[in-house]
């Protein structure tokens, strides 16, 4: 079956305190999106890539593709207001019967072997949502009052969410609701229950500059084997 990754990397720097979106910064002197795109490239070379990107930086998104020598199974798609909108404008895209991908760019670190997972259970299944465990005490807050949760009932969730397109591609017609706050749960609105998967713990997402440093030192001891 073919398959498309919905690559979503409209985000900013923000939190890195950086005016360069985190996606294109460095990382073992490559942009955090080279290492992303190269895992999935990694899994399956057939892979259709739809490159996700803020308006001002698809001339980079197109750089990054020639370098991967990926342009011809590629395109770009300016980002939405919304990661929800974001992935819709990418969808759009995928005009017949296959496994979706839906990952975060960000997230550089994930292994071939769990993309590779998580298409084998998408055919058998319908999905595959990779979760970890919770490592943390968890507690849930209620107006001024909070209580603890038994974290072994607790699933951190991961991308890349997969589906068939035959179930993503209409859920994602829906009207936007706040509580979108990843494709399962929209795929869940829609009336369709989702499956997980085991995640990796080191599939982890850059969000602040420490994440830099740590993803640094796994790529060393992977290098290191």
């Amino acid at each position: 079956m073919k398959k498309f990754a919905v690559i979503t990397a409209g985000g900013s720097g923000s939190r890195m305190g950086s005016d360069l979106p985190k996606q294109f910064m460095l990382l073992n002197n490559k942009p955090v999106l080279w290492h992303t795109l190269k895992a999935f490239l990694a899994a399956f070379a057939d892979l259709h890539f739809i490159l996700v990107l803020p308006a001002a930086y698809m001339e980079a998104g197109a750089d990054l593709l020639k370098e991967l020598a990926i342009t011809e199974q590629s395109v770009l798609v300016e980002g939405g207001s919304t990661r929800f909108y974001s992935v819709q404008k990418g969808l759009a895209k995928v005009t017949e019967e296959s496994v979706v991908f839906v990952h975060d760019g960000v997230r550089c670190l994930i292994s071939p072997e769990l993309i590779i997972k998580c298409y084998h259970q998408t055919l058998e299944r319908g999905s595959a949502i990779p979760a970890v465990a919770s490592t943390e005490s968890v507690r849930i807050i209620h107006n001024n009052t909070h209580q603890p949760v038994n974290r072994n009932e607790v699933r951190i969730i991961q991308t890349p969410q997969t589906f068939k397109s035959s179930i993503l591609l209409p859920a994602f017609q829906q009207e936007y609701q706040e509580s979108f706050t990843d494709e399962a749960t929209v795929v869940e609105a829609g009336g369709t229950g989702v499956f997980l998967i085991d995640g990796e713990y080191q599939n982890l997402k850059i969000t602040r500059p420490v994440d830099l440093v740590i993803a640094a030192t796994i790529l060393k001891e992977r290098a290191l084997g």
